[in-house]
């Protein structure tokens, strides 16, 4: 099995979190998976819808590229998911958005759950996403920590500056669960991997859930239930797929002038 893992980081602005991912992708698929890992440049690096919106665009033509290149799945390895319904719209791989999954997921293990986000001006986009899928009474709280996307990098390979994060993030964290929240999520691939560090890490007994591995083993059981009984995307409403013509002529479209 070979799946594409998109991130938003390029290696050249994010080795320290690539090196990181890799070393937890390997501990973590199924024997025989390969994940690559993938990046755009320019990188996602202000937390700006614009930005997520000029990301989306280069994520919906790799998605194409991955179909055409025999990869099984696609993850968008980003917890805003920009382009995730339209990726699923142009492909028939599985396309797994780590938002969306983070989100079902944790709505197995509790009520409610809540999203303590890096940066404040991603707190909009995460209402979006949960209003897009449907949560609105199942993840209740959006809370704010204050990085830009690429500061919580310099985390990596330092216990001191993992400490001041995770008690930022305890501090957003325990107002949701007093509020009743069950399940904490980390809004972002960046601190869903700082945090793997911390085994069974809780805030006032609610867990605090890692997405990597969620989408990665959700992606891995898309790819084999496909396998197995023909399981695939619907194409009957919001994932029509348009003609060939079509996503050709996007491909083709220059990004910008």
């Amino acid at each position: 099995m070979k799946i594409w893992y998109q991130s938003y980081v390029d290696y050249e602005h994010g080795a320290e979190y690539w090196d990181e991912l890799r070393k937890h992708l390997d501990k973590i698929v199924d024997p025989g998976t390969q994940v690559d890992i993938k990046g755009i440049t320019p990188h996602d690096n202000y937390a700006h819808a614009i930005v997520e919106f000029r990301c989306a665009r280069e994520v919906i033509c790799n998605a194409v590229k991955a179909e055409r290149e025999g990869y099984d799945a696609f993850i968008i390895g980003h917890f805003q998911d920009a382009g995730l319904y339209e990726a699923r719209s142009v492909v028939d791989i599985p396309v797994l958005g780590m938002g969306e999954a983070s989100m079902l997921h944790s709505c197995q293990l509790g009520q409610r759950s809540g999203i303590v986000t890096i940066n404040r001006r991603f707190i909009p986009w995460f209402h979006h996403q949960i209003g897009k899928y449907g949560l609105k009474e199942r993840v209740t709280g959006v809370h704010a920590m204050d990085f830009e996307p690429g500061q919580i990098l310099s985390a990596f390979g330092s216990d001191e500056r993992l400490e001041e994060v995770r008690a930022l993030f305890e501090t957003q964290a325990r107002p949701l669960v007093e509020q009743g929240v069950d399940v904490l999520i980390p809004g972002g691939g960046i601190p869903m991997l700082l945090f793997s560090q911390l085994q069974d890490h809780r805030v006032d007994g609610a867990p605090v859930i890692n997405g990597i591995p969620i989408v990665v083993k959700m992606a891995e059981m898309a790819v084999r239930l496909r396998e197995l009984i023909g399981l695939g995307i619907s194409r009957t409403s919001d994932y029509v797929k348009p003609p060939l013509d079509i996503i050709e002529e996007f491909m083709a479209h220059p990004k910008g002038l």
